[in-house]
């Protein structure tokens, strides 16, 4: 039983942007950047190290080549000085890669094919610069190539960084927000996600222009792919694609990871905005909207689920910025596109989805329970849109379907015997996208349902990361970013840091063939650097924002800030930061600072929080294992102080889902709520 009694002591916590170790902010000072390390010489060449130390030219002679690491992945257009030439024949090329598997003297990783190299006439002295359509837009390794038999000498190799072009120069490491905790792993993480997402924002009038050129051309290696970045893609000064490298170009889908988690680190809501505008734009008569922004868009395929993640979309865009005139102006187009979602349901009372695209996996069809939960889950937030635009005339329509698609669900999908939901009722397929949606949207009838998923979809991982069942041997980033938040609201924090750790940390940044900076797009299941939506694997991303799931993850549930309305005017604070003894967070809204901090602290915990003046929220704490006193203070003067007589249970007796103890009606200010067990 709880009880509340009157606290009079008042204390002064102290919040504001945590000292983060600079090491951590992996986005470059300055735009003119310079490799971090010789890899390999291959033939003759003379003082290559010089191309890394600066300290003079390097010469290569004949058949030669070196590759330089950057250390991280990078982005932009490759400069260099040409100090002598010995004839008017002489060629200098580079080849790029994101990966150490894809390092050659002859390809780049592909961005549509297999990439030739990038050739430059070298026969008089001076300098030298990429022309802007290609810019590369993802790489950690460059190798330089000479291939004819005379000499040239290069010195001042560098790349001018193009990723985040409306930010400047000096700015691309000064984020809004933040994160740091006891686990170092988990703090490389957050930042690495943050860069990601950085390194795919680029300039719109860069877009892939999906071409392939070959042959037709003097310049050695040229009867492979040419490869064009010079495509407008929106409008404005920045736009966020899907991955750097490629396909560099507004994929919904993955917004719905990378959106959140932009949001808790830089901040960045106007590359948003120039993305969703450049979906809306393409919006059909019949309500559709794109599977992806242009110039994809030519190729006119639809997907369920791409189409409702636009929406889910402008709702986090709203939420994030509470922007209602931005909303007002896209509410009707909203509004259509749900209801056109709305006009595959049939007798099932279920959506039938009738188009097979989607995140790339196989058997998208039927009564599928991702596509219905994610269509659950945005008629809830078009109903929490139509408050805010003061429009009722939908949302009664919408209830009545949410309901009908949630009991359908659950008497048609759930297989209780599998504990997990079917992908739909053909099939004995139990799908990680539909269950880690089905938890997200809260299809759900019960929190068994939920403890189960979070059970059964744990117990499937492999060494590195869970399977993507429904996509053969595949480990999907995106759908597992959305199962760290599965298992959070299933109250299972420790399976969440457990899989950030081996999956995020260990395999996809400390692997040696990955870029130890950004993360990738897909992989198999027995770490091979395959996947299968593909044929080539040197396509695979090694930047793609929809990786970037544990950003947001830490921020929203580790440390507990959360947003209920548009900016936080209303923010629920539920921490659940599992094993760690330390974790903190903090970011910014145009209502002002929304900052965290939890600590071990003796026989309890102490978790002090800052919400701006002027805004109301509630505090949702684990219900702890001891009996004792849970004291809820703050320095706000009139703010009300509470104390509670919490009684615990022991570890045996928690429930499948722990149950937590809510506070609510708190104002806007400091708060310390501190736990001391008796």
């Amino acid at each position: 039983m709880f009880s509340c009694l009157l606290q009079t002591i008042l204390i002064s916590p102290s919040l504001g942007a945590a000292t983060v170790n600079a090491s951590y902010i992996l986005a470059p000072s300055s735009r003119d950047i310079y490799p971090a390390s010789l890899r390999t010489v291959n033939g003759s060449v003379s003082n290559a190290s010089n191309l890394v130390l600066d300290h003079g030219h390097a010469t290569f002679l004949g058949n030669s080549a070196v590759t330089l690491d950057f250390g991280k992945n990078v982005a932009g257009l490759v400069s260099f000085e040409v100090f002598s030439s010995t004839n008017s024949t002489e060629y200098i090329g580079f080849t790029f890669s994101e990966s150490s598997l894809w390092i050659s003297g002859e390809i780049s990783d592909a961005t549509t094919g297999t990439d030739a190299p990038l050739w430059f006439a070298v026969s008089e002295v001076g300098a030298y610069t990429a022309a802007s359509e290609f810019s590369r837009g993802g790489f950690r390794y460059l190798s330089i190539l000479h291939n004819t038999t005379g000499s040239v000498q290069l010195r001042d190799v560098s790349v001018h960084f193009t990723a985040m072009p409306h930010i400047g120069d000096s700015a691309m490491g000064d984020y809004s927000g933040y994160f740091h905790s006891v686990d170092e792993k988990l703090n490389r993480v957050w930042y690495a996600g943050a860069y990601t997402n950085q390194l795919c924002t680029i300039d719109p009038t860069r877009g892939n222009s999906i071409i392939r050129f070959t042959g037709g051309s003097t310049l050695p290696g040229t009867n492979m792919n040419i490869w064009y970045n010079n495509d407008t893609i929106a409008n404005g000064t920045s736009a966020l694609v899907d991955g750097g490298k490629r396909d560099r170009i507004i994929w919904p889908g993955d917004m719905a990871i990378a959106v959140p988690s932009i949001f808790v680190s830089t901040n960045d809501l106007i590359s948003v905005r120039n993305s969703l505008d450049a979906l809306f734009i393409l919006q059909e008569e019949t309500g559709a909207l794109p599977y992806a922004g242009y110039p994809f868009s030519k190729l006119g395929l639809f997907s369920f689920t791409y189409h409702l993640y636009t929406l889910v979309g402008l709702y986090n865009y709203h939420l994030f910025t509470g922007n209602e005139t931005y909303l007002s102006e896209l509410w009707n187009p909203f509004k259509k596109a749900l209801d056109f979602s709305l006009s595959y349901v049939d007798d099932s009372r279920l959506m039938n989805v009738t188009d097979t695209n989607d995140w790339g996996r196989f058997g998208m069809s039927g009564h599928n329970i991702e596509a219905n939960a994610i269509l659950y889950y945005t008629i809830g937030l078009g109903i929490q849109l139509a408050d805010v635009m003061g429009d009722s005339s939908a949302t009664s329509s919408w209830q009545q379907h949410a309901v009908a698609i949630k009991e359908a669900a659950n008497t048609r999908l759930w297989d209780a015997a599998a504990g997990l939901y079917r992908d739909n009722e053909t099939t004995t397929l139990h799908p990680q996208d539909g269950n880690v949606w089905a938890i997200i949207s809260n299809i759900t009838s019960n929190s068994s349902q939920i403890a189960s998923i979070s059970r059964k979809l744990s117990s499937r991982w492999t060494s590195v990361g869970p399977p993507a069942i429904e996509l053969a041997d595949t480990v999907s980033p995106f759908i597992s970013g959305l199962e760290l938040q599965a298992h959070y609201l299933a109250g299972q924090p420790e399976r969440a840091l457990e899989l950030i750790r081996f999956m995020w940390a260990d395999f996809m940044l400390d692997d040696p063939r990955m870029t130890n900076s950004t993360f990738i797009e897909a992989y198999a299941t027995d770490g091979s650097l395959h996947y299968a939506a593909y044929t080539d694997d040197s396509r695979i991303s090694h930047a793609h924002g929809w990786s970037s799931g544990p950003t947001s993850a830490l921020s929203f549930h580790a440390a507990g800030l959360g947003l209920v309305s548009a900016q936080g005017k209303i923010w629920a604070m539920t921490p659940q930061p599992g094993d760690l003894e330390t974790v903190e967070a903090g970011f910014e809204t145009g209502l002002g600072l929304f900052s965290a901090r939890f600590k071990v602290d003796g026989s309890g915990w102490q978790y002090i929080f800052q919400t701006p003046k002027g805004t109301s929220g509630s505090l949702s704490v684990e219900r702890p294992e001891c009996d004792g006193v849970l004291s809820l203070v703050s320095s706000d003067i009139g703010s009300e102080n509470r104390t509670m007589i919490v009684e615990g249970y022991p570890l045996a007796e928690q429930p499948p889902v722990k149950e937590r103890i809510v506070i609510t009606e708190l104002q806007g200010g400091d708060w310390d709520a501190t736990l001391t067990c008796s």
